[in-house]
């Protein structure tokens, strides 16, 4: 039994982890102050007798330490984030507060009360748009296009420097769209709410062209939970994704066929990006996490297709 304590646990990924982690015997402590998580995601285990609700701005950390009571935190998952690119690109504080500050109080939290293992929750944009380059952990001149990419890569070496300074154990996983149950935002999440206000037409941003992996949640907490079970010591990176990759037009097909619409007008706003700072396409090199012995039971194609069935419900 560990004691964990998840930044952003009632959030989308932090409320699917939590789960897992009680089931396996864990005390887990989540702090969250519902910038974008909620309740409702953690009504399976709000009452669980291992399980401890902190709703607090995790950049407040001398008031986090205080609400721990002097537990003793094995292992820290920071997911504390602005996730919604889109809404981020509109206002550089969001991603300023939300991604690189709870980064800088995350490490700050372990560092006081010497916590030794992390996990980091980073992202495929801070890649930045490689133009078709096979994206590999070890590229160099890494060069983030939005205020998101560019606070996760900052938050990145951070966690560098704070892991040699402190002797902390780590490990960066570079996600690509997460879905599946409990969505928030992001295409799927937007096209759903679109179709049920007007089911004859639905507007798309950008050219439908773009296409990328999307991951579904359940799975990318499956190699969360793998590649923690032991951090070996410094700081290990892996891109996590899935094969193949899925058009914005194909994942408006998916969500029409599912709710059984017919004839729907599709309206391009036209250009091949959705918002400024999106990248329309990109693909992973997953020799490495692969070569861990774990693969995404999902395709991305039926990722998207268990998203949509989810949410149709």
């Amino acid at each position: 039994m560990k004691n964990i304590l998840i930044t952003g646990g009632a959030g989308f990924i932090g409320c699917h982890l939590t789960k897992e982690l009680l089931a396996e015997g864990n005390y887990v402590i989540c702090v969250d102050n519902f910038t974008l998580g909620n309740e409702e995601n953690m009504s399976d285990f709000i009452n669980d007798k291992n399980f401890k609700f902190i709703k607090e701005d995790v950049v407040n950390v001398d008031n986090v330490i205080k609400k721990l009571k002097n537990i003793k935190i094995d292992i820290i998952y920071h997911l504390a984030a602005n996730s919604d690119i889109q809404k981020g690109g509109k206002n550089p504080q969001v991603d300023f507060h939300n991604t690189l500050e709870t980064t800088y109080a995350s490490l700050e939290i372990a560092r006081t009360l010497n916590v030794k293992d992390y996990f980091f929750a980073s992202t495929s944009a801070i890649y930045g748009d490689r133009k078709g380059e096979l994206l590999k952990e070890n590229l160099g001149n890494l060069g983030p296009i939005s205020y998101y990419g560019a606070s996760k890569l900052a938050s990145e070496s951070l966690i560098s420097a704070y892991s040699y300074m402190n002797e902390m154990n780590v490990v960066i996983f570079r996600f690509p769209n997460v879905i599946g149950p409990n969505l928030t935002h992001g295409v799927i999440f937007d096209f759903t709410k679109k179709l049920k206000a007007n089911p004859h037409k639905l507007q798309i941003l950008g050219d439908g062209t773009q296409s990328k992996p999307y991951i579904y949640v359940k799975d990318l907490v499956e190699v969360i939970l793998l590649m923690t079970k032991n951090i070996p010591n410094g700081v290990e990176i892996y891109n996590i994704g899935v094969e193949g990759s899925t058009s914005v037009t194909k994942i408006a097909d998916i969500v029409c066929e599912e709710f059984g619409l017919e004839n729907v007008e599709y309206e391009y706003t036209g250009g091949n990006v959705g918002w400024k700072g999106d990248v329309p396409k990109f693909k992973y090199d997953l020799s490495k996490i692969h070569s861990k012995g774990w693969k995404a039971s999902h395709n991305s194609d039926e990722s998207v297709k268990e998203t949509v069935k989810h949410l149709s419900k």
